[in-house]
């Protein structure tokens, strides 16, 4: 198997820096399914604080995160509003079904952010033979939006139109401290509308799993038990605890870099021939550009990226999705540019 040299296929790709080993290495540990876990512990009060919510739990990855929210929120049948592109929909194996018993209704957004007209228009009225609308979830940043950004204002109004309406919300925040550092709004102000939260650690933050779901005490009181249920439960799980406060100490400013990062790749593409995208729609790590004009396929342009040692996500027949992160730098993107406008050239 071909060991990319240049990997923008996600920023989960990051691996552990020196730094965060050392942190793991020495952490303090303890049955944490017992809650004696010393670093657990405080990694979840640390993302209790940043949220500004009354409880966390630490999980082993953000699919779980939103599918414990869901069946903590959800009565089996409840219908949960999305956008079309959600994460939840697409990547998640069909588990909103599986593990909640919940349908899910989308909505069409521009670039995974949808309005509150749309939330209304998308809740069903009362009705025995209906689905109940109960859960509104919101992805912030929009993976399949291209990283796009919730504006502070649309989330309140999204939010109030579902309280309105007697729905819960839920964030699935698994990029919010990206939003966090290219808007300058901070994390609790954006978790502040929703009922339940989560953060992943294992993304652009660079560590190599986990992630922490929050909300009130009696959520996160009912999330354990699904926790426990979904195979969650873990033991001296502060080795991997301890590479979350890393991050989350030594890791957030530093997204700005993957963002610039990221716009630098977007304006080196623009200048290739057969390449369609536009610069100003990136706003964080994420990266999405067009090649039909080429008459070659994403799935064959990755492929042939791969050889020549980048590797870039082909997301449909001529679609393709670069992300930045931690260990590609600006001249490895622009190395990158400079391989895909070869390997198109063939």
């Amino acid at each position: 198997m071909t060991v990319p040299r240049i990997d923008l296929y996600s920023d989960t790709q990051t691996r552990p820096t020196p730094g965060m080993r050392c942190a793991m290495a020495e952490a303090e540990v303890g049955d944490e399914q017992r809650g004696e876990d010393p670093t657990v512990n405080r990694l979840t009060e640390k993302v209790s604080k940043l949220l500004e919510k009354e409880a966390a739990v630490f999980l082993p990855s953000g699919t779980m995160c939103n599918e414990i929210a869901y069946r903590v929120h959800c009565e089996r049948g409840d219908e949960i509003i999305l956008d079309k592109t959600g994460h939840a929909l697409h990547f998640e194996a069909g588990a909103p079904a599986v593990l909640a018993g919940a349908m899910t209704r989308t909505v069409a957004g521009t670039n995974g952010i949808f309005t509150a007209e749309q939330v209304t228009a998308a809740i069903r009225q009362p009705n025995r033979y209906h689905p109940r609308s109960r859960l509104l979830s919101v992805e912030n940043t929009s993976n399949l939006g291209g990283g796009a950004v919730w504006p502070i204002a649309r989330i309140g109004e999204v939010t109030t139109a579902a309280r309105e309406n007697g729905l819960a919300t839920h964030m699935d925040g698994a990029r919010l401290l990206n939003a966090v550092v290219a808007s300058g709004i901070s994390a609790a102000d954006y978790a502040a509308p929703f009922d339940s939260v989560w953060i992943d650690l294992s993304k652009g933050l660079g560590a190599p799993v986990g992630a922490v779901l929050a909300g009130s005490s009696e959520f996160i009181d009912r999330a354990w038990r699904f926790k426990h249920q979904f195979g969650g439960a873990m033991r001296q799980s502060g080795i991997i605890a301890a590479a979350g406060l890393y991050a989350l100490d030594k890791h957030v400013g530093r997204l700005a870099d993957d963002h610039a990062t990221a716009r630098r790749f977007a304006q080196t593409l623009a200048q290739i021939s057969g390449v369609r995208i536009d610069p100003d729609d990136v706003e964080t790590n994420m990266v999405y550009f067009e090649i039909s004009a080429s008459g070659l396929d994403a799935q064959e342009v990755a492929e042939r990226l791969l050889k020549r040692g980048v590797r870039i996500g082909a997301v449909d027949r001529y679609r393709m999705r670069a992300v930045t992160h931690l260990d590609v730098d600006r001249s490895g993107v622009e190395e990158a540019a400079e391989v895909l406008s070869n390997v198109m050239s063939l």
